[in-house]
């Protein structure tokens, strides 16, 4: 695994996008990066992590003696206390609005006496509930409350200043129903946005879905110029005069780089999306059908149908979705078939998530269902 650190540390790209199956070594990664840039800078830490072992810095205490007259979410006292000065609730909750969250909360200090110890606990209670009684939240709100908890703290002045050369970003999305992951992969976005030309940002993940939109985002999203840089390339080129002069020549290149993570015989390797051996359009299919089978498809399986697409349209040459959309409903007008291409292009549009559109009607499901029988069909993919 250190090989594996030591490539994304030496990448000139500044964004590591990386998809991995569960138990191939993403949190084992995230320790060994740590390790690895601690031991390049004198054994200083020199980057912020959100990882496994963030989420159990938050541990409940359900006060079981007193029939949880005051349950709360104890935050367990580490490194991280002596920068929880400049966070405050107003913070977290900018973070957490898009979520829609249905609770307040209250921070509470570790120490009455001295504010800079941190925090100590959280106490949650519903929104509207002036007598503020404690309330557990569910196991999906808690991981989305500590991924916008992480999220404050990297804005605030202190932590992320000091260690400042690299964000690395393990799986923020566990125990999350498929909209709010979308919510988190705008989150991750903007993220993206404000910090690709100041620091590395690395970003692992199981989950086909976010790992297909942030990818899409970073190729081809209405940002995508944000995450592309101009580099001029001296060039020797000798003349029809025969001498000899130097050109410089304009070259775009990417500030990402997305790659998958295989662990074959005991041996860890990084490869691109052409060489890995996932079945990425199968993926997302199988991701899409699932959720047809379960009566749970919404706006996001728009966006992974979006992506199935354009892997089509790329295999057989073409640049436009729109052309697999030809073949597939060749019998219809050119009129129904914009139609429907205009359906999925406007519901796979990230604006779509920070508006909370999540429901279909039954239209829009009966459309993304009768492509996703017709691609299967036609091209005979096996799921």
């Amino acid at each position: 695994m250190k090989n594996i650190a030591q490539q994304i540390y030496n990448a000139k790209e500044n964004i590591i996008l990386i998809y991995a199956f569960n138990s191939t070594g993403k949190t084992r990664l995230s320790v060994e990066y740590k390790n690895y840039t601690k031991n390049k800078n004198g054994n200083n830490a020199v980057g912020v992590y959100y990882n496994a072992y963030s989420e159990d810095l938050f541990q409940w205490n359900n006060d079981e003696d007193n029939d949880n007259a005051d349950i709360k979410l104890n935050i367990v006292p580490s490194s991280l206390n002596k920068y929880h000065a400049n966070l405050d609730e107003d913070l977290i909750l900018d973070k957490l609005y898009p979520y829609k969250p249905k609770y307040k909360f209250f921070l509470n200090p570790l120490n009455d006496q001295n504010p800079e110890d941190g925090f100590g606990s959280v106490s949650f209670f519903l929104d509207g509930d002036e007598a503020h009684t404690p309330i557990k939240i569910s196991r999906g709100e808690e991981r989305i409350f500590v991924w916008c908890f992480f999220l404050a703290l990297f804005e605030v002045d202190g932590w992320a200043n000091v260690q400042n050369q690299h964000f690395f970003i393990d799986d923020p999305v566990s125990s999350m129903d498929d909209h709010n992951i979308f919510i988190t992969a705008h989150l991750l976005l903007e993220l993206l946005k404000k910090h690709c030309d100041n620091r590395k940002i690395i970003i692992t993940t199981h989950h086909m879905g976010i790992f297909s939109i942030l990818q899409d985002w970073l190729k081809k999203g209405e940002n995508s110029g944000i995450f592309k840089s101009i580099k001029w390339h001296e060039k020797n080129v000798i003349k029809d005069d025969g001498t000899q002069v130097i050109e410089k020549i304009q070259k775009e290149e990417n500030k990402y780089l997305v790659r998958f993570l295989e662990l074959n015989n005991d041996t860890y390797k990084l490869v691109g999306q052409k060489n890995a051996i996932h079945l990425y359009h199968l993926l997302l299919l199988r991701i899409i059908q699932n959720a047809s089978i379960n009566d749970e498809l919404n706006t996001y399986h728009f966006a992974l149908l979006r992506q199935v697409l354009d892997c089509v349209a790329s295999f057989v040459g073409e640049g436009r979705f729109g052309y697999v959309l030809d073949k597939l409903f060749s019998e219809e007008s050119v009129e129904d078939i914009n139609m429907k291409a205009d359906v999925i292009n406007a519901l796979s549009h990230d604006k779509i998530y920070t508006q909370k559109i999540a429901l279909l009607n039954e239209d829009n499901k009966t459309l993304i269902n009768n492509v996703i029988d017709r691609l299967i069909s036609t091209f005979h993919f096996s799921l």
